[in-house]
């Protein structure tokens, strides 16, 4: 049986390089499944890329092959690489930090560098072309991997895990009731803020569905909002146009402004410049 491709990158779809890269995964093997997950990561921001990856890959069934190209490196001496998962799949992507989500939550059990003599395409009109390693390298060995034509040891050859790329990665934290953490992503399309703090945590520290919380949010450590803000199970239980609490798809704390967009009326976004503290009134 052979397995399923799934793509995302930061490409977009404004000009060919999905459709060019997908041929060459059909011109290898045209029954290869290939699935879309986005081609629209923000650019060149590879822990983004990293955190969609956590996102989904443990829904899909073991063995399905991640391509993963978000590679503002392209060109230069990082790896190009195949990680085996822990919990059973692969990625096939740069090792420049998109491997640390996954790595973090299930492991990596194995790590190789894609030999480029035997697991690039080579045509006589691409033989110099070094920017678009997303459908030569990435692509094409995947296609290659997924069909059968290669095992994942004739990847090329492994290397140690501790050379992997990894991105930090800070954790919520509780102490004496007040829960402070940082926002790591966001949802572009609803505008909502995903911190880190997991609802076991939000929990023991004595919150509750129906409560009213003290939410703090700093930008560079200057407070920019002082709100007491609903925790709701769900957004139809929050008046349109009011900011709520919520637990995410992945059980954690997030805020939403209830059809509308906490990032774009308020000028909030993601990443450690962004603070978030909950607090009991």
């Amino acid at each position: 049986m052979k397995k399923i491709l799934v793509f995302q990158t930061d490409w977009t779809y404004a000009e060919g390089a999905v459709a060019s890269t997908y041929g060459v995964v059909k011109s290898v093997d045209a029954d290869i499944e290939i699935i879309t997950a986005t081609h629209e990561i923000p650019q060149y921001d590879t822990w983004s890329a990293s955190y969609r990856l956590y996102q989904y890959i443990d829904f899909w069934p073991k063995g399905t092959i991640f391509v993963s190209v978000v590679d503002p490196g392209v060109g230069t001496s990082r790896r190009a690489c195949v990680a085996k998962t822990k919990n059973g799949y692969y990625i096939v992507t740069p090792d420049n930090g998109t491997l640390t989500h996954v790595d973090k939550k299930w492991g990596i059990e194995e790590v190789r560098e894609i030999d480029e003599t035997v697991n690039r395409l080579h045509r006589d009109d691409n033989g110099k072309v070094s920017i678009f390693h997303g459908r030569d390298l990435f692509g094409y060995c995947a296609a290659k991997l997924a069909s059968g034509k290669i095992s994942y040891e004739e990847v090329g050859p492994k290397y140690d895990l501790s050379l992997i790329k990894r991105h930090e990665i800070t954790e919520g934290r509780l102490s004496d009731g007040r829960l402070e953490g940082m926002f790591e992503i966001k949802d572009p399309n609803f505008g909502n803020l995903w911190s880190n703090i997991p609802l076991d945590l939000f929990i023991e520290a004595g919150f509750s569905i129906g409560d009213k919380v003290r939410t703090k949010i700093y930008y560079r450590n200057e407070l920019k909002y002082d709100w007491v803000l609903p925790y709701f199970d769900s957004f139809g239980k929050a008046p349109d146009k009011s900011v709520m609490i919520y637990n995410n798809e992945l059980n954690k704390m997030a805020l939403a402004k209830v059809c509308g967009s906490l990032e774009k009326d308020y000028g909030i976004d993601f990443g450690p410049d962004y603070k978030v503290v909950f607090e009991h009134e």
